[in-house]
């Protein structure tokens, strides 16, 4: 029986437990347990020079209030790119696959940005609706496309998640397939068609680290206008 491609984007149950929870929590227990003796080695150093430079290239056009968010944004970096990059390994389920996890994710860091700007600078804030030198008969149109442009921003986060991540496992199973296919009827074809499957991964590896710094560089930069 041939299974259809997206069938691997599906949220699988196993024994009644959905395996998006498990999945979650697996970069948890990868990290390790934090104790009270001096840690030092090549991959702790490069670990925190890596989140050292992301966390002051996030907050260095922000404002001091801003920086507060400096570990929430640090946390989540490291945590969309261990669910992207453990979903590459055989056998394993992606949940970034999932537009309702990644919206869960974007829509209450999306608001939490937006309620921050309302509370502290509410002014401000409502004026990012309309343009400074806007004619009379635009305000009201103006008013109405900058509210649905700030109410499609999680959406935009979450769907761009999703779109990307799913395009390159799929590219891959067809590429793969393909490979699999013409290995007994054409052999270098389906060496050239491996190789272009070797390059491809890598470009996912890439991809799959750029989408978690993406995301969280927009949610950056939304919380950069609202404080």
């Amino acid at each position: 029986m041939t299974l259809s491609f997206f069938d691997q984007f599906m949220s699988p149950v196993y024994l009644g437990i959905p395996l998006i929870a498990i999945a979650l929590t697996l970069p948890w227990v990868l990290l390790p347990t934090p104790t009270t003796r001096w840690l030092s080695n090549r991959l702790l150093t490069l670990q925190g020079w890596f989140i050292n430079r992301f966390t002051n290239q996030l907050l260095l056009p922000m404002s001091p209030a801003g920086h507060k968010w400096a570990l929430l944004f640090a946390s989540l970096m490291l945590f969309l790119i261990s669910l992207n990059m453990l979903g590459l390994l055989p056998y394993t389920f992606t949940p970034t696959t999932q537009l309702s996890l990644n919206m869960g994710l974007a829509m209450p860091l999306w608001l939490a940005t937006v309620l921050i700007g309302m509370r502290n600078q509410p002014t401000v804030s409502l004026g990012h609706l309309l343009p400074e030198g806007t004619p009379v008969p635009l305000i009201p149109v103006l008013i109405i496309i900058e509210t649905i442009s700030l109410f499609i921003r999680p959406l935009a986060l979450g769907v761009r998640l999703t779109a990307n991540l799913t395009a390159g496992h799929l590219l891959i199973q067809l590429i793969a397939t393909a490979a699999f296919v013409l290995l007994p009827l054409m052999p270098a074809v389906a060496i050239l068609t491996a190789t272009l499957l070797f390059l491809l991964t890598l470009l996912e590896v890439a991809v799959a680290m750029i989408q978690a710094y993406v995301f969280v560089l927009l949610l950056s930069l939304y919380l950069q206008e609202n404080v």
